[in-house]
């Protein structure tokens, strides 16, 4: 599995909203058929399960890297720790990655990243980062972790202009990791992604999850279907040329954002 510069594998499986036996099944397919990339959230309801999918699958753990995210709900002082280690129950082991899942209150900001540098001091995470932070909160982020932040999980997709975020996180040895990928299918269907997939030859999901993971960046699609969990892994094995690239990129723009919480009102930087 090819990775990025600080060891995410560029393909993973988003978990959400998979549920019950469905996340168990799903978990042990995408580990069956390649995947070494799950990711989840204590927000999903559903780290029981990815656990339990890891645990019946033949994969080691060690090839595994999973992910999970803190609760915007759980930051505060004490119940940090407390939905940490619960986490770290209900998933059965360490995580590999710990995020914040979003920007806390500008009062609360340094402290919750204090908090998520004492959770990787503890054990409770091999490597931590956040997730939703713009260009200029990772920058006060990473300053105040020390460099410790390996991580930045954001919608990213081609229709949504990212390129200042991606320099952000290039400059901060920081990976960016894709959710959301094909904003809810609306990017399969832009002209210039049809068209490059069907002189390609291939779906055109495998044209946009190319054009995220062919910059340096991974990604989380979302599938409970063996069939489109292989698919997802084949763009693993082709490059796009560069006018391609071109095309695609300039189908983004500040507007194409498909999840905007309350709690980031005026917070957006584009």
């Amino acid at each position: 599995m090819q990775k990025s510069s600080n060891g995410i594998p560029l393909i993973g499986l988003g978990t959400y909203p998979l549920m019950g036996d469905e996340a168990v099944a799903t978990v042990r397919v995408a580990l069956e058929v390649g995947y070494r990339h799950i990711d989840t959230a204590q927000m999903y309801g559903n780290e029981k399960f990815v656990g339990q999918g890891i645990a019946k699958s033949e994969v080691a753990r060690d090839e595994i890297f999973l992910v999970t995210k803190v609760d915007p709900g759980n930051v505060g002082a004490g119940r940090f720790e407390e939905t940490v280690q619960k986490s770290l129950e209900d998933l059965g082991t360490v995580p590999d990655l710990l995020l914040i899942h979003w920007p806390p209150a500008e009062s609360e900001f340094e402290a919750v990243l204090d908090r998520l540098v004492y959770a990787k001091a503890r054990g409770w995470a091999k490597a931590i980062g956040v997730s939703n932070y713009t260009p200029s909160m990772m920058r006060r982020a990473q300053e105040r972790a020390e460099g410790a932040l390996i991580c930045n999980q954001v919608e990213f997709h081609p229709l949504l202009d990212q390129r200042k975020t991606l320099a952000a996180a290039k400059a901060l040895n920081m990976t960016l990791t894709a959710y959301s990928p094909i904003a809810r299918g609306a990017a399969l269907k832009a002209k210039a992604v049809q068209e490059i997939s069907t002189r390609l030859g291939r779906p055109a999901s495998e044209i946009v999850l190319r054009w995220i993971i062919q910059q340096g960046v991974a990604a989380i699609p979302k599938t409970a279907k063996r069939e489109n969990a292989v698919s997802n892994l084949n763009a693993l094995n082709f490059e796009l040329a560069a006018d391609d690239m071109k095309a695609i990129s300039a189908l983004g723009s500040a507007e194409g954002r498909t999840i905007r919480p309350a709690s980031m009102e005026g917070r957006w930087e584009t």
